[in-house]
């Protein structure tokens, strides 16, 4: 029988890690609230918010999770080029809310919605302004063309949204995190769901229990809380993209 847990306004509590292990659903929580608090507290059990505006809240914890260690990137020969050459600027944590806001443009464009309310916004900014979410930009001629977003929590990094305003920009900004990542000692990136792209990339589904073990192996690591521009050590190939 299909179970979805009611999440109390009242206070951020998520089913345990122990609880959802026998779930097949993956969406497994309605209710609660988009904020902050909220937002922590389901990434430390494996959840993510995703809903449209104007529908009720819920929260995912997806089986199988796309999920990928950082080493796993795959640079493909049609990608080596913006590596090799400065056909993009890349920027870390620079514009933050601008990155989301063409995020929600380009995702509505395509697919004439999105869930990047001004709530989603609002509260990951938010997150931004705490040191927990950031952003990979790509830039060219001084204008933002790609990038993505997500939050990062001990040695995972949660993705949430990406977008290219030009070709091949969010594939460019994919490989700088997932190099960033490996270079600065991170486990994984957590992809949330599947999608060609992300295959392309490298990423791989696992069972959602391989990936709530990976998250209670999480807890141990400290949270590299701050500007990332500032805080972690870019990767020599992308040093000459680089704008501080």
């Amino acid at each position: 029988m299909y179970k979805i847990f009611f999440l109390d306004p009242l206070i951020p509590s998520f089913p345990s890690v122990d609880e959802i292990r026998a779930f097949k659903e993956n969406l497994i929580g309605y209710g609660g609230l988009l904020r902050v608090d909220w937002i922590l507290e389901g990434y430390h059990n494996g959840f993510f918010p995703w809903f449209n505006p104007d529908s009720p809240i819920t929260w995912w914890n997806p089986n199988p999770r796309a999920l990928m260690r950082p080493t796993d990137i795959h640079i493909h020969k049609s990608m080596r080029p913006f590596i090799n050459q400065v056909k993009f600027n890349l920027r870390i944590d620079f514009a933050f809310e601008q990155l989301m806001r063409k995020a929600r443009q380009v995702h509505t464009t395509h697919s004439g919605n999105t869930w990047i309310s001004e709530e989603f916004i609002r509260e990951y900014t938010r997150l931004h302004r705490m040191g927990l979410a950031h952003s990979f930009e790509a830039w060219q001629d001084g204008e933002l063309v790609g990038g993505l977003y997500g939050v990062s929590l001990g040695k995972i990094f949660f993705g949430e949204a990406m977008f290219s305003a030009l070709p091949n920009a969010s594939k460019f900004c994919f490989i700088a995190l997932a190099r960033t990542l490996e270079v600065n000692g991170f486990n994984y990136i957590d992809c949330q769901i599947q999608n060609p792209h992300l295959r392309f990339m490298g990423c791989r589904e696992v069972e959602r229990n391989t990936f709530l073990d990976a998250l209670i192996e999480n807890e141990k690591y400290p949270t590299t809380q701050g500007n990332w521009s500032k805080l972690l050590t870019i990767p020599p190939e992308f040093e000459k993209h680089f704008l501080a």
